[in-house]
């Protein structure tokens, strides 16, 4: 488990959503501290060279031999980095390192493992555009390369249904175009058409765009596998701003029941107000332990 004295660990490191200043300081000095780095060539690619560094860039259908391979050459005595996209532990890196320990030899439990957080796609989303995500919220994935499309259906109505705002991820590709369409569809019968939709195309990076629509009116044109759509509900707060883009944000508290199809949704339009009503107090804001 050593090479020479020194004991072999590994890091699985969360690079954030692409822009260098979106990278933490302890991800950069995690990257920074090992001499061999494995993970998605194009996350690879945004790292600069170090000298003495390996790298090992693999495609990203091979999660668990990318996992293996990186525990082996831990075992062996390196200090390796496995780097993910946005943060490590969501739809990401962390898991399959974790599953490949759970099913592999006694010597990848017994190493030094770190999941280092990096900031995710929907948080960079919804930075852009205010708070959509103030309330409770949830995330999936529309990809059903690891489980059931039919498990994504059920959880997308009770999530709508149980009034989440929703964080999409993994929309659509080429292998899987009709995906993003179908859940639209889906989310259509249990939310009114005025609910907002945010498309965040690559936040923070130099060709970021983000695009706010309705339920309605959202197309699965207008994602990519760079995009991370957010879907709000009905409490969900458009606030209008003169030669700016509109904030939207949802209120940090609510009385309103999950809608149902067929049911009137009460989302706000643009200009509508949004203080508490009388009676009511702000929800502090919540304090870090």
């Amino acid at each position: 488990m050593t090479t020479g004295d020194r004991m072999g660990r590994l890091t699985v490191v969360g690079l954030g959503p692409g822009a260098a200043r979106q990278m933490t300081p302890e991800a950069a000095a995690a990257v920074e501290a090992a001499d061999l780095v494995f993970g998605y060539a194009p996350y690879l690619a945004r790292l600069p060279e170090r000298p003495g560094q390996q790298r090992r860039p693999s495609d990203n259908r091979e999660e668990i031999a990318r996992a293996s391979a990186a525990l082996d050459a831990a075992v062996a005595g390196a200090r390796v980095a496995m780097v993910s996209g946005g943060d490590p532990g969501v739809f990401a890196m962390a898991a399959a390192v974790c599953e490949a320990i759970e099913h592999g030899p006694d010597a990848w439990r017994a190493l030094d493992f770190e999941v280092v957080p990096g900031v995710t796609a929907m948080l960079a989303v919804a930075a852009r555009c205010g708070a959509p995500l103030g309330h409770d919220f949830c995330a999936l994935s529309l990809s059903d390369n690891l489980k059931p499309w039919a498990l994504v259906e059920k959880r997308l109505l009770l999530a709508a249904e149980a009034g989440f705002v929703i964080a999409l991820y993994n929309p659509i590709s080429r292998a899987r175009p009709w995906q993003l369409g179908r859940a639209f569809e889906i989310l259509r019968e249990r939310l009114a058409g005025n609910v907002p939709v945010v498309f965040g195309r690559a936040a923070g990076r130099e060709d970021e765009r983000i695009t706010l629509s309705t339920l309605a009116e959202a197309a699965p044109a207008q994602a990519d596998m760079a995009t991370c759509v957010i879907i709000g509900t009905a409490d969900t707060r458009i606030v209008p701003r003169p030669g700016l883009p509109p904030l939207v944000y949802a209120p940090r508290s609510t009385d309103r029941p999950a809608p149902r199809a067929g049911e009137e949704s009460s989302a706000p339009r643009a200009g509508e107000e949004s203080a508490p009503r009388a009676g009511e107090e702000s929800v502090p804001e919540e304090t870090a332990p």
